[in-house]
């Protein structure tokens, strides 16, 4: 999720998807250094002359790249603009939470660690992101293909948890409906101009995913 989008690419910052390693090659460095080149140039474009305008090539000329070396990275130009941490920090979260924690205690304290890390590491992208998700319907698609993979993810961690098969049919529709909700909780924020703290809207969508919508059976 920008933050709080969830894409698959390889992450571009391990440190903050919460785990510590050795520091990376010079290799691996030059490859992070152009990954991140190509998303900068992305991101300036976008806000520059709109996302339809921003091509393949014009990314690839701001960053300084050819044009397949930017596809060498990223698939397509979507991908350059949900790539995240969301899938690492969240996963990371979870592992470090008590084992005999309430499932729904661990998912709360995860998905708010995971929105945190998005809004903590920039929160102007974060909003652009979720934009676009509303405002392109090709972004809006690969987010949800993107959050279907978390989903699966989410799926084995659940499994892990609570000793089920991850293909087991409530533990699918249980995690599915998590990244559904939160699929849902990023176009309501960015809908909503970005006012709410996406972390208390995290909260409310998790209290409906748990309670059910507010006044359903009271009457």
């Amino acid at each position: 999720m920008t933050g709080m989008t969830a894409a698959r690419p390889t992450s571009t910052s391990p440190a903050r998807a919460g785990t510590e390693g050795p520091r990376p090659g010079l290799r691996e460095r030059k490859k992070i250094k152009t990954r991140e080149a190509i998303r900068r140039a992305t991101y300036a474009l976008v806000e520059e002359q709109g996302y339809d305008a921003t091509t393949i090539d014009r990314i690839a000329d701001r960053a300084e790249v050819s044009p397949s070396t930017v596809l060498r990275y990223f698939p397509a130009k979507e991908d350059i603009v949900l790539t995240d941490e969301f899938d690492a920090v969240l996963l990371a979260e979870i592992g470090r939470r008590p084992a005999r924690e309430p499932w729904t205690d661990t998912v709360r304290h995860a998905l708010r660690r995971a929105v945190r890390a998005g809004l903590e590491e920039d929160p102007e992208l974060s909003r652009l992101r979720t934009r676009l998700m509303v405002e392109v319907p090709a972004v809006r698609s690969r987010m949800t293909e993107s959050m279907s993979a978390t989903g699966h993810l989410l799926c084995r961690a659940v499994a892990e948890r609570t000793g089920r098969d991850p293909g087991d049919l409530a533990v699918r529709v249980y995690a599915m409906s998590l990244i559904g909700g939160l699929l849902e909780t990023l176009v309501y924020w960015a809908e909503h101009g970005h006012r709410d703290d996406p972390r208390d809207l995290v909260d409310r969508a998790l209290d409906v995913l748990e309670h059910g919508p507010p006044g359903a059976g009271d009457h």
